[in-house]
Order: structure tokens, then C-alpha cells, then sequence
């Protein structure tokens, strides 16, 4: 992935967006793969809100979006289920009028999307579970585990605490 990234933006100007926290292990491993000149900025956004599934409302945590006019946008999450997140920074990105938005993720759920995204590139695709460590979390928890797993579904159904 790393090598068709540097391949694509060789000689272009590259701002890389990271989508915190889940994306953070994803991005530094992946950044240190990628020998082009780049900046990089994050987005904290949130839309699960402690629950197994996006609530469909997206909240951007920070003051002031990145300075990204006129500049080719790779935003780096860790995963594409609902597309509601994804979407949403899309959205707000293009606000800036950026050259260029492409997005990459670690994860792909195979599944039929709530709102209409698709990542250019993708690191695995994955069934429709609940998956958590090396950055994705559920409740704040498990983001630290060094390998991606499928949550527990008596793990899912407890309440929050």
C-alpha cells in the first residue's frame, strides 16, 4: 500500500489527514513506509459515542480544520463500516477546496453502506464484525492489543460503564 501511495503522489504535493484515535498505530507504520515529502495533520472525529454501531451523528472535536486548499488530501482511518465518518470528513474537507481528496483505510467491512463512500485504498477487507486493537477500540478499550480482533459478543451486549 505504502509503495502505490509514494507512486501516486510522487511529485505532488501531499497533506496526509489522519482520523484519530483509531487510525493512530495504522498511520505512524504506514507513514514510516512512505518516503515522499508530506504534511500531516489529524481530525478527531467521533460518531460511535460508546455503542456497537455509529449513531449516525458525527462530531468533530477540534476548533479549526487543517489548512488543506490547493493541496492533494490523503485522510488515513482505520476502518470503513457506515461510511458516516468517512463521509463527513469528506464533506468538510472539500469545504477548503482541496486539489485532491483520497481516502485509505486498514479496513473494509464488506457490507452495504448508510452513506456512499469508498476508500481508494484498502488495506484488508473484513466481514461484518466487531473488531478492536492496534487502534480500533470499543468504549475506549482494547485500542493497545498489537494484533485486530473480533470483539465478544457478551463483551458487546454488557452495558456501558
Amino acid at each position: 500500500m505504502a509503495a502505490q501511495i509514494s507512486n501516486d503522489y510522487r511529485d505532488r504535493d501531499l497533506t496526509v489527514i489522519a482520523v484519530l484515535h483509531g487510525s493512530l498505530m495504522f498511520v505512524a507504520d504506514l507513514l514510516r513506509r512512505i518516503p515522499l515529502p508530506l504534511k500531516l495533520d489529524c481530525l478527531s472525529v467521533a460518531s460511535y459515542h460508546g455503542k456497537a454501531q455509529s449513531s449516525g451523528e458525527v462530531v468533530f472535536k477540534q476548533i479549526t480544520l487543517p489548512d488543506v486548499g490547493d493541496r492533494d488530501i490523503l485522510v488515513l482511518d482505520d476502518i470503513l463500516d457506515s461510511g458516516f465518518t468517512l463521509a463527513a470528513v469528506r464533506e468538510t474537507l472539500e469545504t477548503a477546496r482541496p486539489h485532491s481528496i483520497r481516502i485509505c483505510v486498514l479496513l473494509s467491512k464488506k457490507k452495504q453502506r448508510v452513506r456512499e463512500v469508498d476508500a481508494d485504498y484498502v488495506g484488508f477487507e473484513i466481514e461484518d464484525e466487531f473488531v478492536v486493537g492496534y487502534g480500533l477500540d470499543f468504549r475506549e478499550r482494547y485500542r493497545n492489543l498489537p494484533y485486530i480482533g473480533v470483539l465478544r459478543r457478551e463483551l458487546l451486549e454488557q452495558p456501558g460503564k
